[in-house]
């Protein structure tokens, strides 16, 4: 194991909770595992902001390293899957939360929670992708295999977001007729530049509605939950879906049955977390052939391990566009 020196951001507890500083630590820091990872990229997700601020029991055991994602080079590796040099990115699997994560250069993770780099991703794009977009597509990915096709109404929820801008994105190159729900009207350019053909207003969905409202979305993907979702499937038409992957909003569902039992609409979970293998590996290699360097750049920006604490509130009050990369 090498004893040389690297920078992370460590979250330690403390009698009034926890605190969290760049220090310069070893491997011996790290959990034990069969590969060591220079970390090149992380990147900033909602769930990064409420672990840096101590929230929702994010964070399971103290010392940890932040950071649900990342992707480096393979620095060392046990086993045969990985040789040093491979390119590798990680999302989920706990990493971040109860295994140390992204916010370091230098990372120890088990093998299968790897996948190799798609040919035509470099670290960074992969990590402007990151959690968030894996797990839009992912979203896409439920909604086709439901049967919802090209060409249909659909709506985003929580578009200017992580998810949300990714997922606006796939939808339009896939050929869907994409709005997008959102609660700052001043990005209605940015949306409308990854494909969305009409903005709609948050408050349009945030109040509670009737059981049923008129059929017009054939499917959306929802990153806020609670009341939008419930009026998003209120709004469902005959036969669609909702893929529902975040509670940015609220945890619950304050619905009733009739958007299922009488226009047959679907509800379809969406975990990036624990996700299998094969599923996420396609998943990965779909968003290399959908999305180009220009689609990755129009939704990213770059920040140091020394910004995060501060981003962690604008990233929970929901004043973060797009993705944010974190350069270790």
């Amino acid at each position: 194991m090498s004893t040389d020196t690297f920078q992370a951001l460590m979250a330690r507890k403390t009698e009034g909770g926890q605190a969290v500083a760049l220090e310069s630590i070893t491997e011996a820091d790290l959990p034990d595992a069969a590969v060591t990872v220079d970390v090149e990229y992380s990147s900033f997700n909602y769930k990064d902001g409420l672990a840096l601020k101590g929230m929702s029991r994010i964070l399971r055991t103290f010392p940890m390293v932040p950071g649900i994602d990342f992707a480096g080079t393979v620095r060392a590796s046990a086993d045969p899957a990985f040789a040093p040099g491979d390119k590798v990115v990680l999302t989920g699997w706990g990493v971040g939360e109860s295994w140390s994560g992204g916010f370091a250069q230098r990372a120890k993770v088990k093998g299968e929670w790897l996948v190799k780099l798609p040919a035509g991703l470099t670290t960074r794009q992969a990590m402007a992708i990151g959690t968030a977009g894996l797990t839009a597509m992912l979203c896409v990915d439920a909604l086709e295999r439901y049967g919802i096709t090209p060409g249909g109404d659909v709506l985003v929820t929580g578009a200017a977001g992580g998810v949300g801008s990714v997922a606006v994105r796939l939808l339009s190159r896939l050929g869907y007729k994409v709005s997008a729900l959102t609660g700052r009207r001043t990005e209605e350019d940015f949306l409308k530049s990854l494909g969305a053909s009409a903005i709609v207003d948050r408050e349009t969905y945030a109040a509670a509605g009737k059981p049923l409202a008129g059929e017009r979305w054939h499917g959306a993907v929802d990153t806020v939950g609670g009341q939008i979702l419930a009026n998003v499937l209120a709004a469902t038409a005959y036969g669609g879906a909702v893929a529902a992957c975040g509670l940015a909003a609220a945890t619950d569902l304050p619905t009733t049955v009739f958007p299922f039992i009488l226009r047959n609409v679907a509800l379809l979970g969406v975990d990036s977390v624990n996700c299998p293998l094969a599923r996420r590996t396609m998943a990965w290699e779909r968003i290399a052939e959908l999305l180009d360097p220009a689609d990755i750049e129009a939704v990213t920006r770059e920040v140091g391990l020394d910004a995060l604490p501060e981003l962690a509130d604008d990233i929970i009050a929901g004043r973060v566009r797009g993705r944010t990369v974190v350069r270790t």
